[in-house]
């Protein structure tokens, strides 16, 4: 490639390396990842073929940084809204709303993340290096935080309920992307946490 890659923060710095994404998440959305060029991201996003490839080494390429990006926004912003309050489920509840209304208020991001990220297989071969490691991580710190103050069951795996976690959220947002009926996304927030939460298993009978 004749053109040299811009360092990471030069290349954020004017607005070119964010238009290209969200080309690219209108591109894919639309005509779907492996049907699409891109020379038609560039298209979309107003630039020359080959200003993309200052930006991004490949089409895989755009489409890791789709997912990187948008995680790194955030997990910032729930950083942030984590740090306001110290109640675990509050935490969980901020965390879970965030996540549906994230993508209920994208469609086009949605079906990205949803659908054709898992079309990759080179995004597959490298999900775990992926900005979802660090996403599981403050899931799981506020679980094991309610654990220390009691609020959680101290024998539970916050690995796996962090995984369990994160795995329903993610379901509920590829059952709205492919659904035929359009509703809110946002209203599988307290039906996620509930079952969550409380479990299915109904309390045990006094013997």
């Amino acid at each position: 490639m004749a053109f040299a890659r811009r360092a990471a923060p030069e290349r954020k710095a004017n607005g070119k390396y964010e238009a290209i994404l969200r080309a690219a998440i209108k591109v894919f959305a639309g005509s779907g990842f492996f049907n699409s060029k891109v020379a038609d991201v560039a298209r979309e996003a107003g630039v020359a073929d080959g200003t993309v490839y200052l930006y991004f080494k490949n089409k895989d390429d755009i489409l890791v940084s789709i997912f990187n990006h948008y995680m790194d926004e955030a997990l910032a912003a729930g950083k942030a809204s984590l740090a306001e309050i110290d109640d675990p489920i509050e935490k969980l509840r901020r965390i879970v709303r965030a996540h549906l209304e994230r993508l209920g208020r994208d469609r086009n991001l949605a079906v990205v993340f949803q659908v054709e990220l898992r079309s990759s297989t080179k995004f597959m071969e490298q999900f775990s290096a992926t900005k979802v490691t660090e996403y599981l991580e403050l899931i799981r710190a506020v679980i094991e935080d309610g654990q220390r103050e009691g609020v959680f069951r101290a024998g539970i795996n916050t690995k796996v309920a962090a995984k369990v976690l994160f795995g329903a959220l993610d379901e509920m947002a590829t059952n709205w992307v492919l659904s035929r009926k359009r509703y809110n996304l946002i209203s599988t927030a307290e039906p996620v946490l509930d079952v969550f939460l409380n479990g299915v298993q109904r309390k045990a009978r006094q013997r």
